[in-house]
Formats: C-alpha cells, sequence, structure tokens
C-alpha cells in the first residue's frame, strides 16, 4: 500500500517524480563508486584529434602519470605517434578511427559521436574526464553526457574556440559555424572545471560565456633547451643526407666532418661552428589558414634583396617544420623563388629531433594568428625554452608571451619582418648585439617549466574530492 501510495504521488507530483529520479541516480552512481575501489585513480584524457599533433594534452598525461594516476588517452593514433613517451608511462592507449571523408559533415558527426560514446562507455569508471576543445563538436556533448552517467568529474581545457576556427574558412555567418557557436555556448558552461591557455581567454570565458576558468599557461617541457654543440653537429650530419641545404660545399678533408653549419675533428672529437656560416632561421606550422606563409616568403625576398644591395649580412638557411593541408601549396610558392643567399627547406622531423634543432636554431619566426585573439603559439614557448629569440606577428594578445625588444620582436607585414631580420642579424656571428641580447634576456628570466606549472594549477583541481 506504501509503495502504491508513493507511485501515486510520483505521478500527480512532479516535484515528487524528479525527487525520485534523483534519488535513485545518486544511488546508482555512489553504488558503482563503491564497487569500483581504483575509480579515484583514473582520469582520461580526451583529444578528438591526432594525439602526436596535441602536445599540451601528452602533457597532461604525462603529469598525470607521474602522480601515479592511471590514463586511459582517447583520441586518433597517428603514424609515428607509436614512438611517443607516451607508450612509455600511459596505462592504457586507445584507438578512436577516423571517420570516412566521403561522408557529409553531418553524416561524420553522428558517426564519431557513436564512436565516442561507445569508448568511454566501455571503458573503466573514471574520476575525470580532461577534454581539450576545440575540436569539440561533437566531444564536448558526449565527453558531459558519459561525465553524467558514470560520476565522473568532466574538465575542459580550452585551447581556442572552435567556431572561431570553423570561420576561417566559411565565414561569421555561414550556419555551420553559427551552429559551432551555439554548440559551444550550450556546452560549455556544463564543465565542473575548465582550464583556458590565456588570461584574456579567461576573462572572455568569464564576462561572455559565464564560465569560471584557470589560466595553464603553455609551459616549455624539460626537453626543449639549448643544444649543446656536439647534438647539433650531429643532427646537421643527419639533415644533410636529404637535404642539401645542410651540406658543405667544397673540397672534402679527410680528418674533418663538415656541414654548412660546423666541424668535427675526427682526431680528437671537438665541434666548433663555421666563422662564416649561415644562420639558421627556423620556423614550425601546421599549415593552415591561420598562418600566412606568404608573409615570411616575401620577407626572405627582401632579405636577398638587402644581400645584393651591398649590406654586411649572412647567409640564410631557412626550415620551416611541419606538415598541414596547404604545405603542398607552399612548397610550390617556394620553388618558384629565385634566391641566392636564402636556403628554404621543409622537413618532417622526428619527434627527438625537433627539440635539438630548435636548441641549434639562431632565430624562431612565429606566423600564428589566433583566430579569437585569445589563445597563444605554443611554438614559441618550445623556442623560449631553448632560449632562441623569436619574431612573431602581432595579434591582440600575445603580449602575454612575447615581450617586444625583450625577448623578441611583433610584426605586422612582410615588410616589417625583413627589416626585423636585416636588424637583429647585422652582427651575426657575433652574440653582443640585439639579438644575443635577447637569448641572454631568456636565459636569465627563465619561468616555470611544464610540470611545475602543473602541479600548482592542475593537480589542485583532480584531488579536491
Amino acid at each position: 500500500f506504501k509503495l502504491f501510495r508513493l507511485f501515486h504521488l510520483s505521478v500527480t507530483c512532479p516535484a515528487v517524480s524528479l525527487a525520485l529520479v534523483t534519488g535513485l541516480l545518486s544511488l546508482w552512481l555512489w553504488s558503482l563508486r563503491r564497487r569500483d575501489g581504483g575509480f579515484d585513480r583514473r582520469v582520461c584524457v580526451l583529444v578528438l584529434g591526432d594525439i602526436g599533433r596535441s602536445p599540451r594534452m601528452q602533457y597532461h598525461a604525462l603529469s598525470l602519470s607521474k602522480h601515479r594516476y592511471n590514463v586511459t588517452f582517447v583520441g586518433f593514433l597517428g603514424k609515428n605517434d607509436t614512438k611517443s613517451e607516451l607508450h612509455t608511462v600511459i596505462h592504457t592507449l586507445l584507438r578512436l578511427p577516423v571517420g570516412p571523408k566521403i561522408l557529409t559533415y553531418v553524416t561524420k558527426v553522428i558517426i564519431q559521436s557513436l564512436q565516442l560514446l561507445l569508448v568511454l562507455l566501455r571503458m573503466e569508471i573514471q574520476s575525470h574526464i580532461l577534454m581539450q576543445n576545440p575540436p569539440g563538436l561533437p566531444s564536448i556533448a558526449v565527453a558531459w553526457l558519459v561525465s553524467v552517467l558514470r560520476g565522473s568529474r568532466f574538465v575542459i581545457d580550452w585551447h581556442n574556440y572552435g567556431y572561431t576556427i570553423m570561420a576561417l574558412s566559411h565565414g561569421q555567418r555561414h550556419p555551420v559555424v553559427r551552429l559551432a557557436k551555439w554548440y559551444e555556448h550550450f556546452f560549455g558552461p556544463l564543465a565542473s572545471h575548465n582550464l583556458c591557455v590565456t588570461n584574456a581567454m579567461k576573462d572572455d570565458l568569464q564576462k561572455n560565456w559565464g564560465i569560471k576558468a584557470t589560466t595553464l599557461y603553455d609551459r616549455p617541457a624539460a626537453i626543449f633547451r639549448e643544444t649543446p654543440l656536439k647534438l647539433q653537429h650531429e643532427l646537421f650530419m643527419r639533415l644533410s643526407d636529404a637535404h642539401p641545404q645542410f651540406r658543405s660545399e667544397g673540397s672534402e678533408e679527410v680528418k674533418v666532418e663538415k656541414t654548412v653549419f660546423s666541424v668535427r675533428d675526427l682526431t680528437d672529437d671537438t665541434v666548433t661552428l663555421r666563422a662564416g656560416r649561415p644562420a639558421l632561421l627556423l620556423s614550425s606550422t601546421s599549415w593552415t589558414e591561420d598562418e600566412d606563409f606568404s608573409i615570411l616568403l616575401k620577407a626572405l625576398e627582401e632579405y636577398e634583396g638587402f644581400v645584393k644591395g651591398g649590406a654586411s649580412l649572412p647567409s640564410l638557411v631557412c626550415v620551416i617544420t611541419g606538415k598541414g593541408p596547404q604545405k603542398e601549396h607552399y612548397r610550390k610558392l617556394i620553388d618558384s623563388l629565385q634566391l641566392e643567399h636564402v636556403k628554404i627547406c621543409t622537413p618532417w622531423l622526428e619527434a627527438e629531433d625537433y627539440p635539438v634543432l630548435l636548441g641549434s636554431a639562431d632565430l624562431g619566426v612565429c606566423l600564428h594568428k589566433s583566430s579569437s585573439g585569445l589563445d597563444l603559439p605554443m611554438k614559441v614557448v618550445d623556442m623560449f625554452g631553448c632560449c632562441l629569440p623569436v619574431c612573431a606577428v602581432h595579434f591582440n594578445c600575445l603580449h602575454e608571451l612575447v615581450k617586444h625588444e625583450e625577448n623578441g620582436l611583433i610584426f605586422r607585414g612582410s615588410q616589417e619582418l625583413a627589416e626585423q631580420l636585416k636588424s637583429l642579424l647585422s652582427d651575426f656571428p657575433s652574440s653582443e648585439g640585439r639579438l644575443g641580447e635577447f637569448r641572454r634576456n631568456l636565459r636569465t628570466s627563465r619561468g616555470q617549466r611544464w610540470d611545475d606549472n602543473w602541479d600548482q594549477n592542475v593537480l589542485p583541481l583532480i584531488t579536491t574530492p
């Protein structure tokens, strides 16, 4: 009779129904946690993209592992990811297949939603799901739903806004862009905790989204540091096999090993930099629409003109690393250039060679323009970890990272960049000029590395009951 009366009340009174459902759901979630003793030591790190191209999420996973959390990394497994350090520390690595390209956008979203839902529900229950955004469609909604069903805390790490990236190719008023904006605004505030990459983004999330976030600046990992001469030479020798820009011209001496930058004496194994070497200019890119590499190419043409006009400047070897959709387009432009004093190559580096090359370069160039004006280029963070000064294209919050005339220079166009290259390299290879001053400033003002920064800002979110 009492059970019937409770049922009757739940039907006639919505408040009672809601309380009953909430109570039963809470009891179910409590029972799940009670059955699973390892619940609080498991964290899912989620990125609906290539794991190998998501270094910040890799760093999250490594930091969690160092604190003895069992980490499940969900994402797309690229061809080169099997050599990643992740495989030595991550508890489980799940592969999320990429949908076929022939499917329409809507169909792809539906299929990826089902794939992701299946993967997350088949995992052991996680205490937290830490997700990168963007891409957030459809992963925000799916991850939130699974977090609710399984009693996990849902954390979004805001790297940018997905709809602003989509607007680069479709325009702000495109229906898909407007839908993506609504989607992020609706589901974003449902997270338990939020991280972001700049104070500018933190303020924007609070003001326009009603989201309270913790700023976690990107910091360089310990592998990013100045490279000893011997390691520089070994890398230059490996690169010279496939890229003639690194090869030494002229007669070969029996007792020395040469690249265009360095000389190794085979009798005593000492390595020195060549006095008349070219300057090594380095840029890294994913070859996407938010980086206009025509700016750099035009600046290099102007630099060539300075040298031909009699300016006392070194030759340049410009290395542009990375892969992406617009790489072939720019390679054709590079091949069409008629440059005598500037050599350009676009290698794809092994993961372990990239920090070595950064630590060997003389100057970095960054062409990243934030689609939202609220995120910062991680490549510059890595360059600064190697004490490599940078010339970076201007956007709104860049000053949070690049300090003009202190650790680098900020430019707005190709002509200004060309003038900066001319100014910084006028004393090369001497370390007494502005380029050397910027490098010394970077050495003396080294901030936190990633591990300390993460322990201070993220670990408390994970450990708080």
